[in-house]
């Protein structure tokens, strides 16, 4: 999950109030140092944390709760709205059916790796992209760029032993007319490279790019907003990427930074795989990381990747081995698992630690071992006693530990979903506060 220690804070304080005997001063000023130290943990700017502190305590304490939503649910939808607000209202994605899109940014920013999943993104959407690459201070990067779309059957277009980019670009435009979306690779850039900068400035010239897409390293932190700043004072830029804040400890920081410039933030890297892009929208992104879920884009992800009615049976609680072996398989193709639960409203503050740190390998053994049961083992797992255990794991070439540790699994799961099916968003005003806020 993007900003992992941020959301177990965040869904820390949501917890709080929820399970609070009485909502009082006292509590909502705890509450408020919480929030402090989150989001100071993920560098976000001092002034701007104490500003949040401030409105948050003075509306929590002085504003009338919302008709409908009680004293503690009106105290979390503060804390929600106050968030997003920091993240701004500005950040905006449109949808291309063709076009071009022309990449810049620093060196080691991920611009080559970006460019191969909004190619992939888009196709997954029905565009037909291709790629560009110019970057002739990199000769690596045509090579990369080739294999991560390769699987995908993107075409990759440029020349390693070229050195004049604007020679490749205006070449590969020549190879692309039956592509209804271009996306340009440039190279690197420091934002004091006046050489460079004129070289991006006659690559935009001759390209003609529809969207100038600027991909910042998230794990910078603050200084993503004087890059952001930086590049679209000099070339002019129409949105961001930011890259590698699934793992940063500094991924609030460089949200809020880029936030505060005139630059909308249109994507966000979520992780390592090329599927791994998701669209920036501040309201799904805020509810994830307070734990109240994001349904659309779970739903969304769904769609492209299993049909949906698999992800909506995860809500049910009707769950045996069979669905859990289904529901592996699709959810690996959606993201790990822990991401796809953050995604369930209430998931993440119902599911032990353990259900959501289960490893890829570790899924590919669970499905093996599944795929050893007799159908009336993975319908009836209450059947399986230790002689069957024996035999399921020989069968599967696992140990007899492997075996115990799936069941132990699929327990902690079923418990978890029949939790969330008795305490989620079936009913209550809080209910009704987190459909609002969708």
């Amino acid at each position: 999950m993007v900003l992992e220690k941020l959301s177990e804070s965040l869904t820390s304080v949501v917890k709080k109030i929820t399970l609070a005997g009485i909502v009082d001063e006292r509590l909502i000023k705890e509450v408020v140092h919480d929030i402090q130290r989150a989001l100071l943990s993920t560098d976000v700017n001092v002034k701007l944390v104490m500003d949040i502190s401030k409105k948050i305590e003075t509306r929590a304490i002085k504003e009338k709760s919302t008709p409908g939503l009680g004293k503690k649910e009106h105290v979390v939808k503060i804390v929600y709205e106050e968030l997003v607000d920091i993240l701004g209202n500005k950040q905006s994605h449109q949808s291309f059916a063709k076009g071009r899109l022309m990449l810049v940014g620093l060196q080691g920013s991920g611009k080559t790796t970006t460019g191969v999943k909004l190619a992939r993104y888009y196709q997954k959407r029905g565009a037909k992209p291709c790629i560009i690459v110019t970057d002739t201070y990199r000769p690596a990067a045509f090579d990369q760029a080739s294999q991560l779309a390769e699987p995908y059957d993107i075409k990759v277009f440029g020349d390693p032993k070229n050195n004049d980019p604007i020679d490749i670009m205006i070449k590969s435009l020549e190879q692309t007319k039956k592509f209804n979306m271009v996306i340009l690779d440039s190279a690197g850039r420091h934002k004091n490279e006046e050489k460079l900068f004129k070289e991006l400035k006659n690559l935009e010239s001759g390209f003609k790019p529809d969207e100038q897409f600027l991909v910042i390293d998230g794990s910078i932190g603050q200084q993503a907003g004087v890059q952001a700043k930086a590049f679209h004072e000099a070339i002019g830029i129409t949105g961001v990427i930011l890259t590698k804040i699934e793992g940063s400890g500094k991924g609030g920081g460089a949200l809020s930074a880029v936030a505060e410039t005139d630059a909308p933030i249109n994507f966000i890297g979520v992780g390592e795989n090329v599927d791994d892009l998701e669209v920036f929208n501040p309201d799904r992104f805020i509810s994830r990381l307070m734990g109240m879920g994001d349904l659309q884009t779970l739903l969304e992800k769904a769609k492209e990747s299993i049909e949906e009615d698999k992800v909506k049976g995860i809500l049910k609680g009707e769950f045996t081995l069979l669905d859990l072996r289904d529901q592996l398989d699709s959810i690996s193709k959606m993201g790990p698992l822990k991401n796809v639960l953050k995604m369930i409203p209430g998931m993440s503050m119902n599911v032990p630690k353990e259900t959501s740190q289960i490893t890829e390998i570790k899924m590919k053994r669970f499905t093996y071992i599944m795929d050893s049961m007799t159908l009336d083992e993975q319908t009836k797992p209450k059947l399986i006693n230790s002689q069957r255990i024996a035999r399921i794991s020989k069968g599967s070439g696992t140990t007899k530990e492997d075996v115990k540790e799936l069941i132990k699994y699929y327990n902690l799961m079923k418990k978890a979903i029949k939790g969330f099916k008795s305490r989620g968003m079936a009913k209550g005003p809080l209910a009704k506060m987190l459909r609002e806020f969708r």
